[in-house]
C-alpha cells in the first residue's frame, strides 16, 4: 500500500478564527491517525505555541515547528531534527539588527532550556500582543540589556512591528543564502512579523526529511497563505483551503472547503490512505 504523508499548516488552515481546531476536525483526524494516517502539522509557531492551540489533537505524531527549524515528537517534546546557525551567521544578525535598532524575540536555549528572549524596554504593541497570548509560558524570560538578549544557543529571531520598519532587514536577509527569512502580517492584525532562520529551515525541507523517516513516497499538503508555496511545491498534491490567498490558489492541485468549515478534516476523511498498525 502507498505510503503517504499528510502535512497542513495551523493558522488559517486547521485552526479556525478563534486559534482552535473545530471538535468535528479533531475526532476525523484523531480517528485516522489511530487507524495508521501518517499525519503532522507544519507551523511558524514553537511546539509550546501549538499545543496550546492544537489541544485535542493526538500527540501521537512528530510536528514540523519553527517553520521547519525543528521536528518534535509531540508528546514527549523529543527534538527529531534541529537546523543550526553558525557562530559567523549569529554575529551577522545581531550586528543588522543593531543596526537598523530591531529589538528582536529571540528563540534559544540558554543552560538547555528553551527560552524565548526580549528586552523590556523596547516592547511595542505587537510583543506585547505576542506576550499576553502566552502568559504563563515557562519560555518567556524578559531581559534588560542586549547582552543578555543575545545569550545561548539561538536557533531563531521573531522582530514584530511595521511592515516599513522590518521591511530593510528583510530586504538583508532575503537576498542572503544563508538564511531563510520570511516577512508577513499576522492573520486577523495590522503588524508585521519578519522571521530570520538557519537556509534550511523550512517547512519544504522539513517535509522532505519528515517523508524520508516515515519511507513515503507521496507528499499532500494543506496551506493559506502565501508562506505555504514551498510546502506545495514539495508536495504531489496541494489543496488550499477556500479563504487562502489567490496566490497560493492558483498553485493548487484543488480548492478545499475554509478552515471555519473544517475543510482539511473533512478531505482527509474522503480521501486519505491509513497504514494498518
Amino acid at each position: 500500500m502507498e505510503r503517504v504523508l499528510y502535512v497542513t499548516d495551523l493558522d488559517g488552515t486547521l485552526l479556525n478564527r478563534s486559534d482552535r481546531i473545530n471538535p468535528e476536525s479533531i475526532e476525523i483526524i484523531n480517528d485516522l491517525v489511530s487507524k495508521g494516517m501518517l499525519f503532522t502539522y507544519a507551523t511558524a509557531r514553537s511546539l509550546v505555541s501549538a499545543s496550546v492551540v492544537t489541544e485535542g489533537l493526538s500527540t501521537d505524531i512528530p510536528v514540523i515547528a519553527y517553520n521547519g527549524a525543528f521536528i518534535f515528537q509531540a508528546a514527549t517534546g523529543e527534538i527529531l531534527s534541529q537546523e543550526r546557525f553558525s557562530g559567523e551567521e549569529l554575529n551577522a544578525v545581531k550586528h543588522v539588527l543593531c543596526k537598523y535598532n530591531i529589538s528582536p524575540l529571540v528563540y534559544s536555549f540558554v543552560d538547555g532550556v528553551e527560552r524565548v528572549s526580549w528586552i523590556t524596554e523596547k516592547e511595542n504593541e505587537g510583543i506585547r500582543r505576542y506576550l499576553s497570548n502566552r502568559k504563563g509560558d515557562r519560555r518567556l524570560r524578559p531581559v534588560e540589556s542586549e547582552e543578555k538578549l543575545y545569550q545561548g544557543d539561538m536557533f531563531y529571531f521573531t522582530c514584530i512591528g511595521e511592515k516599513e520598519e522590518l521591511a530593510p532587514i528583510y530586504d538583508v536577509f532575503s537576498k542572503d543564502n544563508r538564511y531563510h527569512c520570511t516577512i508577513q502580517q499576522e492573520l486577523y492584525r495590522p503588524e508585521f512579523w519578519c522571521e530570520i532562520m538557519p537556509a534550511c529551515a523550512t517547512k519544504a525541507h522539513a517535509i522532505e526529511k519528515l517523508k524520508k523517516i516515515w519511507n513515503c513516497s507521496k507528499v499532500v499538503s494543506f496551506g493559506d497563505a502565501v508562506n505555504d508555496i514551498p510546502m506545495f511545491k514539495v508536495s504531489d498534491e496541494a489543496y488550499a483551503v477556500e479563504n487562502a490567498v489567490e496566490e497560493l490558489k492558483a498553485l493548487a492541485t484543488g480548492i478545499i472547503d475554509s478552515n471555519e468549515n473544517d475543510g482539511v478534516a473533512r478531505w482527509l476523511k474522503e480521501h486519505a490512505i491509513v497504514i494498518a498498525n
